[in-house]
């Protein structure tokens, strides 16, 4: 690796900053043997291995007001992070998105406004780059990163969130860490990790009319369970996904961690560079030649071996939504409640029956017969700008029969949502537009359900009081959800004209 290149922490090739090797000759260095987008990726990383653990350099770290421990750990031991400029923090988990008057100071809760403050000190005292509560594009860690080029493909970046994995749709390495984790990586800027097997999934066919990519993942997850892709590479492929925009992928990858996977990933093309090019942390003038050269040697090799490999046609996929406690318990829109003896073992048996009691749901019901309460748009998996025109695009057609809050993923996302008028089809449909953050997606903010209330929720968990103290969740995209929101309950889209 040229030395300019090597010394542009934020710009740089990031995966040739161990092997210090040029794009081409990083090349012939992992030619010979056909390899995975994951092998590729991974084997620039590797600093040492013993017995069975690799020790990989990190690109990237995200940090969020939750990583306060990280940060105890490197005062502990009175030593500065190793790469302060590879690091980057967000205000988005204790964001209050009700309203942000009064900055900081303003935030009544004194827990949530004591997170935020502790986030202030934290990464002013370090230096690390801060995408804060004024910040003017503060937003969540799995959506300003993109948006500022500082996801890229062929790196490794860690998050202090599971979803991390979002980060794969740019052909990374991306997945979540802990808060030791977290502290070795912001000490060392590497990490101790065993290599996960790969899985492929090849997702064929073409988009459905109101069939959306959050369908795709859903539908994954339905068909092959919650523990498809258990500790895999899962590498998302197939004609679907490369026709799909990189909002969309995103939304793909950020939910791989719901099958079970380590990471998600989708290699590298040209929507992906067409998407990066003149982003604030993307590489430039030189130094994207030779990134782009590199990153164009990244997708898999034809004939390369996974551990394992499934598919999936979406020709026939319909608008999926979740009806029970974890994601495999997903349904097509027209379909019904399953009875526990639909189960397998008794495990099985005994896992329908308790989802049923939680959800107050009977065996038979038809799922448009659910009536809901509440919807939230946004979070991490669905709050991007082609999120909230989709869902703009159906609440254009009736009137929010519940409460219905659209929370953007960044202030950037709401500046262009209301240079849109996004925003305005939303208010007059009778939907709260709010400030960015996670919201109700969490509920750690102030942002939750009412006991037991029942709500359509565009993140990425339906788990028992996800959203609040017994909170009755139902998974699905962002114009599935508007549909339910003018409506009151759970209703195909496809229907809405």
């Amino acid at each position: 690796m040229s030395e300019s290149l090597n010394n542009s922490s934020l710009h740089d090739v990031s995966a040739c900053a161990i092997t210090r090797l040029l794009p081409g000759e990083l090349s012939m260095r992992i030619s010979g043997t056909e390899k995975t987008l994951f092998d590729k990726v991974w084997d620039s990383h590797v600093v040492t291995e013993v017995e069975g653990e690799t020790l990989v350099y990190v690109d990237r770290l995200l940090v969020h007001e939750g990583s306060r421990h990280s940060f105890s750990m490197l005062r502990n031991i009175d030593m500065e992070p190793f790469r302060v400029e590879q690091v980057f923090g967000f205000a988005d988990h204790y964001m209050p998105t009700g309203t942000t008057e009064g900055g900081i100071p303003g935030v009544k809760d004194e827990k949530v406004r004591g997170m935020l403050e502790l986030m202030e000190k934290n990464t002013s005292q370090t230096g690390v780059r801060y995408f804060g509560f004024d910040d003017p594009d503060q937003g969540i860690l799995h959506v300003v990163p993109p948006e500022q080029g500082i996801s890229q493909p062929g790196i490794l970046l860690c998050g202090a969130d599971s979803h991390t994995s979002t980060h794969g749709a740019f052909g990374s390495i991306s997945f979540g860490v802990g808060a030791s984790e977290a502290g070795h990586i912001m000490a060392t800027q590497c990490l101790w990790q065993q290599r996960p097997d790969t899985l492929r999934i090849d997702v064929d066919g073409e988009l459905p009319f109101g069939v959306h990519s959050k369908d795709i993942i859903l539908g994954i997850i339905a068909k092959f369970g919650v523990g498809v892709g258990v500790g895999n590479a899962i590498e998302f492929a197939g004609s679907c996904i490369e026709r799909l925009t990189m909002e969309q992928r995103m939304t793909v990858c950020n939910m791989s961690i719901e099958a079970a996977g380590r990471m998600g990933m989708i290699a590298p093309d040209d929507i992906t560079y067409e998407y990066m090019e003149g982003r604030p942390y993307a590489p430039k003038g030189t130094l994207w030649k030779e990134a782009l050269q590199y990153w164009q040697s990244l997708p898999s090799d034809e004939g390369a071996d996974y551990n394992n490999e499934i598919q999936l046609n979406v020709n026939e996929l319909v608008p999926m939504v979740t009806w029970g406690t974890n994601p495999e318990m997903c349904l097509p829109i027209n379909g019904e409640i399953p009875s526990p003896d639909s189960g397998a073992d008794d495990d099985e048996r005994q896992e329908i029956a308790a989802a049923l009691e939680y959800m107050d749901l009977q065996p038979g019901m038809g799922m448009e017969e659910i009536e809901i309460e509440r919807v939230f748009i946004g979070s991490c998996t669905n709050s991007r700008i082609e999120d909230l025109r989709a869902a703009a695009e159906v609440a254009a057609k009736g009137k929010a029969k519940v409460q219905t809050w659209v929370v953007p993923g960044s202030k950037s996302i709401k500046r262009q949502a209301e240079e849109e008028g996004l925003d305005q089809v939303f208010t007059e449909a009778g939907f709260e537009w709010r400030q960015p953050g996670c919201s109700l997606c969490t509920a750690l903010n102030g942002d939750l359900l009412n006991d037991g209330e029942r709500c359509v929720s565009t993140s990425n968990r339906n788990f028992k009081g996800r959203q609040g103290p017994n909170g009755k969740t139902h998974l699905a995209s962002p114009a599935m959800a508007a549909a339910a929101a003018i409506t009151g309950k759970l209703t195909d889209v496809r229907t809405l004209g």
